[in-house]
C-alpha cells in the first residue's frame, strides 16, 4: 500500500466506524432500557399478582406463589426476546439454539426435571395444600410453600425443612388435615373386680358431655382385651380435625377422673404368683446328695 493512500484508507475506516456507531449506540441504549424497565415491570407484575391472589379467596393459597412466578418469568422471556430483536438478532435462530441447548441441559439435569414434573403433578392432583400437616417415611410437618422444584415444611418443633418434590411424589403420603373429622382412640384399664358395664357407661357419658366430641357418629366404648392385670376398654369418639389433639388430651384426663369418681379402679400392672403345697413339700425334702452323705450335712452344720 502506498503511503499516500494510508490517510485516505483511515478516513474510510473512520467513516465506516462512525456510521456503525451511530447506528448501533441508539439500539444498544434502547436494548439496555428495555432490559432494565422490563426487569422492573416483571418484578412489579409478580408482586401485584401475589398481592391480588392473597387478597382474594377464589385462588387457592397453594397456587398463589406459582402464579406469581409464572407471570414474572413469562415477562422476562418476552423482554429478552424484544431486547435481542432490538439489536437486530434473528430470534428464530436463537430460539432454535435455545431449544437444542435446553435438550442438552435437560439430559444433564434429569433430577431437576423429575422435581419439576413431580411439582406439576402435586399442583395438579393436590394430595396436600399449604397449611396441611402431612407425613411420609422421611419427613413430617406443616406445608408452608409448594413450588415447581421443592416444598417447604415446618415441623411440629419449629424446624425448617426443604424437600425436593420427587421425594413427595413417589412415596406413600399421609395427610392428617385433609378430612374435617378424625377418630380419637383411648384405652383405659379397669380392674377385674369392678363392673365392666358401669365403667363403659361412665366413659360414654364422659365423651358425650365433652364439647369437643361430635355426637354423630356417637361415642362408643368396647371391651378390647383381657390383659394380665386389667380389662382394657377402648373409647372411640369423633372430633373436628382442628380440635383433635386438645380433645384427646382432655378426654384422657377427664376419663381417668370420672372412673375414679365412680369408684372404678385403674390397676397398676401386676403379677400374682401362686405356690402350691406340693412345691413346699418338695422344697423341704433333702437333695439326693444330702441323702447319700448325711455326714456332710452334719459337718456343714458344725
Amino acid at each position: 500500500m502506498d503511503i499516500v493512500e494510508v490517510p485516505e484508507n483511515l478516513g474510510v475506516l473512520a467513516t465506516a466506524l462512525w456510521a456503525w456507531a451511530v447506528d448501533l449506540i441508539p439500539r444498544l441504549i434502547s436494548t439496555l432500557l428495555i432490559l432494565f424497565f422490563g426487569w422492573l415491570f416483571a418484578r412489579w407484575a409478580s408482586r401485584t399478582v401475589a398481592n391480588i391472589a392473597h387478597k382474594t379467596d377464589s385462588i387457592d393459597r397453594t397456587l398463589r406463589p406459582v402464579f406469581a412466578a409464572i407471570v414474572r418469568y413469562a415477562i422476562l422471556i418476552l423482554v429478552v426476546v424484544a431486547a435481542l430483536g432490538q439489536l437486530g438478532v434473528q430470534t428464530t435462530s436463537i430460539l432454535a439454539a435455545l431449544g437444542a441447548a435446553g435438550l442438552a441441559i435437560g439430559l444433564a439435569l434429569q433430577g431437576t426435571l423429575s422435581n419439576i414434573s413431580a411439582g406439576i403433578m402435586l399442583l395438579w392432583l393436590r394430595p396436600f395444600g399449604v397449611g396441611d400437616f402431612i407425613e411420609t417415611s422421611s419427613v413430617a410437618g406443616t406445608v408452608e410453600e409448594i413450588s415447581l422444584f421443592h416444598t417447604q415444611f415446618r415441623t411440629w418443633d419449629g424446624v425448617y425443612k426443604f424437600v425436593p418434590n420427587s421425594e413427595l411424589w413417589n412415596v406413600t403420603l399421609t395427610n392428617y388435615s385433609r378430612n374435617p373429622t378424625r377418630l380419637i382412640i383411648l384405652e383405659f384399664g379397669v380392674s377385674y373386680e369392678d363392673d365392666i358395664a358401669e365403667a363403659r357407661r361412665v366413659l360414654i357419658e364422659t365423651a358425650e358431655h365433652h364439647d369437643g366430641v361430635l355426637q354423630q357418629p356417637p361415642p362408643a366404648v368396647v371391651p378390647l382385651s383381657l390383659g394380665d392385670s386389667a380389662v382394657v376398654l377402648q373409647l372411640r369418639a369423633w372430633a373436628p380435625n382442628d380440635d383433635f389433639w386438645a380433645t384427646k388430651w382432655d378426654l384422657t384426663q377427664t376419663g381417668k377422673r370420672d372412673l375414679e369418681a365412680a369408684g372404678i379402679t385403674i390397676p397398676y400392672p401386676q403379677r400374682v404368683v401362686h405356690v402350691s403345697r406340693e412345691d413346699d413339700d418338695a422344697a423341704s425334702l433333702p437333695s439326693p446328695t444330702e441323702a447319700a452323705h448325711p455326714a456332710n450335712k452334719g459337718e456343714q452344720a458344725r
